[in-house]
Formats: structure tokens, C-alpha cells, sequence
């Protein structure tokens, strides 16, 4: 019998695994996904959300806790659990020599990467070769890797861990850390979740899947069915506008069309229905998922012209291209006549001032609704392109109701042997919105905390058994 198990195989699990057998305990990882398909959602990340006071190898100037805590408290509109919250931001300043000891690199980050070079550290080859560090460093260890292993239930008794269970298969463990992500790739529960418009049709139909497909709620449902305590809203997710044509599994960042704040938003409809300028961009992005979300369709098209090329890191495709206007519209297949008004409508609002994309500059609309508040130029020089994006989900929301020493609770109790970690307790610091890399901090963090508890309880155990 191994003293911790870990159920999941990303950023967090691995922390977990990676802390416990440091710490003298045996572990075994159980990941739900074949080999190459490890990692869950962390191979798709690229950096981590770093609080620090002073300038870092590849930090810039200074990131301190009031303004990461003030970054966050804004995103989420106080939906979070600030003790928590600042857990997780003061453990963001000192993982960085950890995970270096584990294999991870890092590097400054790239031109156009969002102006993150200040609050975000990127991790050198992306979150793929983070992942893959990760799982070096656990074999060389020794802690146990098992893949195609998907958990369905937890045998407990009295919010005590007991064993494990994958099928028929039982596995034993003195400690547990679940760290197995959210329900996201589960299309019935977003459904669910979502339920029926206005016009009698799933908003859920239309979601892409930015992350893994392995991430189906399953334990997580489990979880709550058994009576674990819960937060956060299903319907809230990280979720960010993506290209329309990405694959409905595993597309990652590549999918993402970041030129949203330098042109504007409209609808299936060609009517604007929020404000592309509001904030800087790393604050902003993952808002556009749910809002495109809540429009007829699910669908939004980013509309640019040719002062916004090269100034945004290119996407995976290229936009739909047009030598005018009302060439545009048709082939977008928009109304011509709405598009033309609506981009009139805007363009006659402009007032252009000293445009700066790095700053919140001067350039605005007047006299418009929505108003565009920062880096508004009129869209006149062709040729014009066209992005339709949808909502691409990262992973949601709902999770289990933990603590500052990870630990999952029944009716307000702690358990004493089984903890919680990554995206699936994510909601107790991400009750909506969400910045930059802050997933990865939060993962982290609460990764390294689980482990170590597990750990402990694991060996009190053993010893106790001994006695």
C-alpha cells in the first residue's frame, strides 16, 4: 500500500506527487489519459503569475501583493476567498527555485506576449516541457506513474480516504490528494449547466474544449454526490473567445485571436455588445469566452483592419480577408447593410488622441454604446479581416470547498487524510473572471500544500500503525 495517492496528472497533481515524496512518503499518480496525452490542461499553459518586489532573472521591475490581489479582486468582482487568495499569490513569489530544482526553465517573455514580462514568468518550451520536467523528475524519485487510469469513485468512511477505485480495481492509500480538474470536456453537464435560451437551443452545443478531453467531472460529480462540501458556479468557467475552427478538443493557446482590443466586436446580428478597450488585454481576455457565450449563437465576430496587423501575436489561422466593408460583411455572411452602419456607427465616434497600445492611452469613442474606452481608431484602412470565434472553455469553475492545508470538507468538517488541489478547488479563489496565469499559480500552490499534507497524515498513520 503506497502512503499518498495522487488522482490526476497535471500541474498540480504533480506538485502533490513531487512535495509527498520529498517529504518520505511512497506515491503512486493514477492519470487518467494514455502517455502522450499527459498533463490535463498544463501542457497547454505558458507561464505562471508571480508576485515579487523587486526585479527576478526574467521578472521585470516590481509585481507586489497588493496589486496582484488587487488584479485579482477585480476580475472576479470580490467572488473569491481572500485569505486563500493571498495564499496563493505569497506562494507565487517563492515556488520559482522549487520548480527550477524539478527541471523547469524559464525565459523573458516573447514580443507580444500581452505586456506580461512585469507579472508573468514563462516557462521555456511552454507548459508541455513544464509537464514533461515534472514527470522526469517524479521517476527519477520514485514515485509510481499509472496512465489510462481514470478514478470513478473514492470509498470513504466518515470523510476519511479509504481506497480508490477504477472499475472493479480497489487501490489502498493512507492519504489522497484529488487534483483531477474540472468538468469541462463533460458536453452533457455543460448542458446542464447552461440549459435552454431563449429560443429553445443548448448555448452548450456551441462550446469548444480549449483543454484535455479527459477533464469529465466524474470524480468531481462523485465527490458532491457523496457529500462533499462545494463552490462556485457551474456555468462560470475560464473561458476565452477562440477561433471558430479550432478542433473541439486540446486546440490550446494557439487558438486564441488576441486582436480584440485594437478593432471591434460585433454579433451574429453585426451589432457591438461591449467595450474592446475596457482594460489591458491579460486582464480582459478570458471575459470575451462568456460574453460571446451569452450572444445569439454563440458567436462573435473580431473585425480589424490593417493598422492592427503585427501588433498581436499572430494566430494559428488567418483571418477572412476583404478589400472593403461590405465585402467583409458578405463573406462573413453578416448583414451588409447593419455591418456597414455598425462600423460607420464607430468609426464616426473615434477620437483619436496619442495612440499606445502598452499604455491605457487616449484614444475613446463618444457619444456610443457600448463605448469603446482605450486604443479607439477607426477602422478605414484596407484590407479588412474578419475573426469568428466562439466560446472555448479552459476549465470551470465548480469545485470542492477547501482550506489554507487543502483539505476537502463534509458539512463544514476538514477530512484528516484527503486533500484537493489544482482546477477542481480552483472556485474558492476564481469565482468568476480570471488573469493571466493565475491558474498555474493556483495549481501550484495548492499542489505543493496538498502534497506536503498528505504526506504528513500518510506518515502519522504509518508511524501510529507501527506503534
Amino acid at each position: 500500500m503506497h502512503d499518498v495517492l495522487v488522482v490526476g496528472g497535471g500541474n498540480a497533481a504533480l506538485c502533490a506527487a513531487l512535495m509527498a515524496r520529498e517529504a518520505g512518503a511512497s506515491v503512486l499518480l493514477l492519470e487518467a489519459s494514455p502517455r502522450e496525452w499527459r498533463g490535463g490542461n498544463s501542457q497547454h499553459t505558458r507561464n505562471l503569475r508571480c508576485m515579487h518586489d523587486a526585479p527576478q532573472d526574467v521578472l521585470q521591475d516590481a509585481y507586489p501583493e497588493e496589486e496582484f490581489w488587487q488584479d485579482l479582486l477585480k476580475v472576479t468582482g470580490g467572488r473569491t476567498d481572500e485569505a486563500l487568495a493571498r495564499l496563493v499569490i505569497r506562494a507565487s513569489a517563492t515556488c520559482r527555485p522549487w520548480m527550477r530544482r524539478h527541471g523547469v526553465r524559464f525565459q523573458p517573455s516573447l514580443a507580444g506576449t500581452l505586456h506580461l514580462s512585469r507579472t508573468n514568468a514563462f516557462f521555456m518550451g511552454g507548459g508541455k516541457a513544464l509537464v514533461n520536467a515534472y514527470y522526469r523528475s517524479a521517476e527519477r524519485l520514485g514515485v509510481d506513474v499509472r496512465y489510462d487510469a481514470p478514478v470513478d469513485a473514492l470509498e470513504l468512511r466518515d470523510g476519511r480516504f479509504v481506497a480508490a477505485r477504477i472499475g472493479g480495481e480497489r487501490i489502498e492509500a493512507r492519504s489522497c490528494v484529488l487534483a483531477c480538474g474540472g468538468f469541462e470536456s463533460n458536453r452533457e453537464w455543460l448542458r446542464e449547466a447552461w440549459g435552454q435560451d431563449a429560443r429553445g437551443e443548448w448555448p452548450a452545443d456551441n462550446f469548444l474544449i480549449r483543454g484535455t478531453r479527459f477533464n469529465q467531472g466524474v470524480l468531481l460529480k462523485h465527490m458532491m454526490a457523496q457529500g462533499a462540501d462545494t463552490i462556485g458556479d457551474p456555468t462560470q468557467a475560464h473561458c476565452v473567445a477562440i477561433d471558430a475552427r479550432a478542433p473541439l478538443y486540446d486546440g490550446g493557446i494557439v487558438t486564441r485571436v488576441d486582436a480584440v482590443s485594437l478593432g471591434v466586436m460585433v454579433n451574429r446580428d453585426a451589432v457591438r455588445f461591449y467595450d474592446e478597450g475596457e482594460d489591458f488585454w491579460p486582464k480582459r481576455y478570458a471575459i470575451w469566452g462568456r460574453l460571446v457565450a451569452l450572444q445569439p449563437g454563440q458567436i462573435g465576430y473580431c473585425i480589424i483592419d490593417s493598422k492592427a496587423v503585427g501588433r498581436f501575436m499572430p494566430p494559428v489561422f488567418p483571418g477572412v480577408q476583404a478589400g472593403s466593408l461590405p465585402e467583409l460583411a458578405r463573406a462573413l455572411q453578416l448583414d451588409e447593410h447593419r455591418f456597414v452602419q455598425t462600423l460607420a456607427d464607430y468609426n464616426g465616434a473615434c477620437r483619436v488622441g496619442r495612440f499606445d497600445h502598452t499604455v491605457l492611452d487616449d484614444c475613446h469613442t463618444e457619444g456610443l454604446v457600448p463605448p469603446k474606452t482605450h486604443w479607439a481608431r477607426p477602422i478605414t484602412t484596407p484590407p479588412f479581416y474578419g475573426y469568428a470565434l466562439r466560446p472555448g472553455i479552459t476549465f470551470t469553475y465548480l469545485g470542492l470547498k477547501t482550506d489554507a492545508r487543502a483539505r476537502v470538507h463534509f458539512g463544514g468538517a476538514p477530512s484528516d487524510n484527503l486533500f484537493v488541489a489544482g482546477e477542481m478547488m480552483a472556485g474558492n479563489v476564481l469565482g468568476q473572471g480570471y488573469t493571466a496565469g493565475v491558474g498555474m499559480s493556483i495549481g501550484t500552490a495548492f499542489g505543493r500544500i496538498a502534497g506536503a499534507q498528505a504526506a504528513r497524515a500518510a506518515l502519522g498513520e504509518a508511524k501510529h500503525a507501527h506503534a
